[in-house]
């Protein structure tokens, strides 16, 4: 352990270890738990969205965080990024696989949380 930070490679075979430094599983638990691509991910579940459409599902993101969101997350695999040949060309997001398979559980999350707030009658317009 250097300067309180931990740093061990993960050996080829064996299951990540987001607790370290140099994991590569932690780059794409830091996307999918940053302050927008929890949402992007739930907004992206149901069906596939253009990037307007996006930004207005979700309330307060600026264009250039879901841009740096959304970077991220067709980097990782998450979501994929659709252009059409069109003049403008017309951008489309939706989920890959890999993307759909962690998004079920944050809905779940979200769901779970959203449920037990309205039955306790707990305040917010969400």
């Amino acid at each position: 352990m250097v300067g309180g930070v931990q740093f061990r490679e993960a050996e080829s075979g064996k299951r990540y270890d987001v607790f370290h430094t140099d994991c590569a599983a932690r780059d794409v638990v830091d996307h999918v738990t940053s302050r927008w691509g929890i949402w992007v991910l739930i907004s992206l579940r149901s069906n596939d969205l253009r990037f307007y459409e996006l930004r207005e599902s979700i309330q307060g993101i600026s264009e250039k965080m879901l841009a740096q969101t959304l970077r991220a997350l067709v980097q990782d695999g998450l979501v994929r990024r659709e252009v059409e040949p069109t003049t403008p060309p017309q951008v489309t997001y939706g989920l890959t696989e890999f993307g759909r398979d962690i998004g079920e559980p944050l809905k779940e999350l979200f769901d779970r949380i959203t449920e037990r707030l309205s039955s306790h009658g707990a305040g917010g317009a969400g």
